[in-house]
């Protein structure tokens, strides 16, 4: 059995398949197949559930078992709401122009996800354009913020699961540029307006769309399977 594994890190892998929409709302989270996948004991799964239980990502249904929450339209737009409100205060606190080596992690994030939209799959995608705005946290120096702006993101990105979002992946990763590109500029109004507009554009996208139903215990392996990240050319 593993000793290295954690239900914080446990919990820290299920919401990293949501970000890459690897896990649907409504996903079954079986006991059994977790403590095989993680090489765990029921007992530390159970304790990985009740923290993203507490954190809102799933729910328990009597004699039934665990499953990701279904985000209902009202808990959406919240969530959409409460980014607008997190990351437009990042940007406004923000003062002149960041530090290179900001700009340079926040553009080598951003080619990060040109080359996933070139070439990896969906859900390194998936998870990279939304890990911009965690990314995008941390580099400003707001990391009190960056758990909150990542359990946001994941809520967002389970309406956007749950709701199909016809939202270009380009169009995202373009949008991200701008942002920059005004922070570079040192225009941070320009980069909160780009910000705003951003979210704006995610949340107009969405339509509601049946979830797939696929084998439960093999999409559940196979979703909580690490992200991985595509490498820069050399």
């Amino acid at each position: 059995m593993a000793t290295d594994v954690s239900p914080t890190a446990i919990a820290a892998r299920v919401v990293e398949a949501i970000l890459a929409q690897k896990l649907a709302p409504g996903e079954r989270l079986g006991e059994q197949t977790l403590a095989e996948t993680f090489d765990v004991s029921r007992t530390m799964v159970r304790e990985a559930l009740m923290q993203l239980q507490a954190r809102g990502f799933v729910e328990v249904q009597p004699r039934r078992g665990w499953y990701v929450v279904e985000p209902s339209a009202e808990e959406a737009q919240d969530a959409f709401a409460a980014r607008r409100i997190v990351e437009s205060g990042i940007l406004a606190e923000s003062k002149g122009r960041p530090l290179q080596k900001v700009i340079r992690k926040l553009r080598e994030h951003i080619g990060q996800e040109q080359r996933a939209i070139d070439g990896a799959d969906a859900a390194t995608r998936a998870f990279l354009l939304a890990d911009f705005h965690v990314c995008l946290a941390e580099q400003m120096g707001h990391r009190l913020l960056v758990d909150v702006l990542r359990d946001l993101t994941a809520r967002t990105t389970l309406a956007a699961t749950l709701y199909q979002s016809k939202h270009d992946a380009g169009q995202s990763c373009a949008e991200h540029g701008a942002i920059v590109a005004a922070l570079e500029a040192g225009d941070n109004a320009a980069a909160r307006t780009l910000m705003i507009t951003h979210i704006g554009n995610v949340e107009r996208a969405l339509e509601v769309a049946p979830a797939p139903g696929l084998d439960a215990p093999g999409r559940l392996r196979a979703a909580l399977s690490p992200v991985e990240l595509p490498r820069s050319k050399r």
